[in-house]
């Protein structure tokens, strides 16, 4: 490496300070505006953005296309096999690890003296991908019960409203959808499965 990398007046040197700007900004975003708003996960904070920090300085430093390009699958590669092993990542822990190591390479590489501008609307497109899909899970997320209901006057297909306004306002959820599991006629009781829609916290 030239000893004058690191010279305040050397082009390479400022532009890798300005992706390093674009890259925390998009860490920030991703990981805590949106990441933690809708996991709460404080635990995975920390790392995602020591992660994200040092795969940028990493594929900063490598010299030609063909290293960066190397370096950057090898860090998909490393990652996919020890999947952070621990019980509580979840796939969606390990989407957002993907996310903030592919922002940092992406924000790191100079490929064809690639313009900042580009950088800036792949970063963009990333970080509005994750809030929309965040979103549309929020929207469509559900969770599912099984209880005793009794009254099963209610069961009959032409009464499906009036069943999930009653369960509703049986079990205080705001239920979507009603399945009848079993019905037993001698007890007059009959087991449902219900799926109420989750409230944001």
């Amino acid at each position: 490496m030239n000893v004058k990398f690191y010279d305040l007046t050397n082009p390479v040197f400022v532009g890798i300070m300005w992706r390093l700007a674009i890259d925390i900004i998009s860490l920030f975003i991703l990981i805590r505006v949106i990441y933690y708003r809708y996991s709460r996960k404080e635990k995975f904070l920390f790392s995602f953005f020591l992660m994200g920090i040092l795969t940028f300085f990493i594929a900063s430093v490598l010299n030609t296309v063909f290293l960066e390009m190397a370096g950057a699958f090898g860090l998909f590669a490393v990652l996919g096999i020890l999947r952070m092993r621990t019980r509580n990542f979840s796939v969606k822990d390990m989407s957002y690890t993907f996310a903030t190591l592919g922002i940092s390479v992406i924000n790191a590489l100079n490929v064809l003296n690639f313009p900042l501008f580009g950088i800036l609307v792949i970063n963009f497109v990333i970080l509005i991908t994750a809030y929309i899909l965040e979103q549309f899970l929020l929207r469509h997320k559900s969770e599912t019960l099984s209880i005793v209901y009794e009254n099963l006057e209610l069961l009959r297909p032409e009464k499906k409203l009036k069943l999930i306004k009653d369960v509703s306002a049986l079990t205080g959820k705001e239920v979507v959808k009603v399945k009848i599991r079993k019905i037993d006629y001698k007890r007059k009781i009959a087991l449902l499965d219900i799926y109420c829609k989750e409230l944001p916290e």
